[in-house]
């Protein structure tokens, strides 16, 4: 039996520095003991996105003193936790080294065994931690540098379904946002001007809908949008209410046709899950969506309709915990000692890219630090 676990968790992949402790027992149930998040979007605001130096020079700054925090908040001392976990990739380089650095010296210092994550599979283990999910299940992660379909079938093991062939769904997000004269983070700021304005008035593209692949593209919504905003400049507020709520619609209806496709090629893979009178177990096979565009409400809820009309559970993690957070990482620990996972060594390098599945095919450019997607 695996035995109860407290393990220190650090993430500094982009702009959130952040620390939580958390705990599993021996039946794989979880607790947070504290999860302390300092946002960095003041610093990048004014840049209409995250400037990397920037970025590193505010972990270095406040990382110590998260660290502290939460150890305070969880009543706890490094004596009383059983080892660290620092995101190790993919994300800013500066960040990474800033987060794995703290970690190795914290746990050279203490005598802890130190865990090297991979950010991605933070997210796609969240929601064993907030809804105990079993293997196997599918994730979409849709934040400002990844797009993917996942399919998770255990703690280190994960097959990309699909994955964007050029912008990330948060990047499509932002760049639309800056072009229509809105603030940074773009998400959110258009998902509020989306809720005035007219979905119908402009038929936006919708990329690679209709084919069998699973993989998505966003490069040319962008660039409609864009030549919508120039054919009828100078924009009204109504305008680019209408804009953002025609561009919403559109990758809805995106979402909705990739990832429906995702469903249906899971019942085909997994038949047992599907017998004629409803899922053999009681339990839904799930999709669970992660990353920052998470929040957004309309995504979700065409989500969560597809799941409903294909017999799956939708799985959206808490919003603190669909964004870049030290829980996440912290959990990713947990799962790999509790499968019996050696620790990294104090040698262990960060990669700003670190595909979670290593062997699906590169669409995005390939670097010395391997695949971006």
């Amino acid at each position: 039996m695996v035995p109860f676990l407290r393990i220190l968790g650090i993430e500094t992949s982009c702009d959130e520095t952040a620390a939580a402790v958390v705990e599993r027992d021996a039946e794989g149930h979880s607790n947070v003991l504290s999860d302390v998040v300092l946002s960095q979007l003041d610093e990048h605001s004014a840049y209409g996105g995250v400037v990397p130096e920037i970025a590193a020079r505010a972990h270095v700054e406040a990382l110590d003193g998260l660290i502290e925090e939460a150890l305070k908040r969880a009543n706890v001392s490094l004596n009383d936790i059983d080892a660290i976990a620092a995101t190790s990739g993919p994300g800013l380089i500066g960040g990474l080294l800033v987060g794995l650095m703290t970690g190795k010296a914290i746990a050279r210092a203490a005598g802890k065994p130190l865990y090297a994550i991979n950010h991605l599979e933070g997210h796609a283990l969240t929601a064993r931690l907030t809804d105990g999910l079993s293997f196997p299940y599918l994730m979409l992660l849709v934040s400002g540098g990844h797009t993917q379909l996942i399919l998770v079938r255990g703690v280190g093991q994960y097959e990309r379904w699909g994955t964007t062939i050029d912008d990330a769904l948060g990047e499509a997000f932002d760049k639309t946002a800056k072009l229509l004269g809105l603030p940074y983070p773009g998400g959110p700021a258009v998902e509020r001007m989306a809720r005035a304005g007219n979905p119908d008035r402009f038929d936006f593209p919708r990329p690679l809908v209709g084919e069998a692949r699973l993989d998505f593209s966003f490069s040319g919504l962008k660039t409609a949008v864009r030549q919508a905003a120039q054919d009828i400049a100078p924009l009204s507020d109504q305008d680019v209410a209408d804009i953002c709520a025609s561009f919403q619609k559109a990758v809805s209806r995106t979402l909705k046709d990739r990832i429906g496709r995702g469903l249906q090629r899971f019942k085909t893979e997994f038949p047992t899950t599907f017998p004629a009178t409803g899922p053999a177990t009681g339990e839904k096979p799930a999709l669970v969506v992660a990353g920052g565009v998470a929040a957004n409400l309309e995504l979700r809820g065409t989500l969560q309709a597809l799941c409903d009309k294909n017999g799956f559970r939708f799985v959206a993690p808490p919003l603190h915990l669909c964004t870049d957070n030290a829980v996440m990482i912290a959990w990713a620990g947990l799962e790999r000692m509790a499968t019996g996972a050696a620790p990294d060594t104090l040698n262990v390098q960060p990669r700003s890219r670190w595909p979670l599945d290593s062997n699906a095919e590169t669409l995005i450019g390939f670097g010395k630090r391997g695949a971006k997607a």
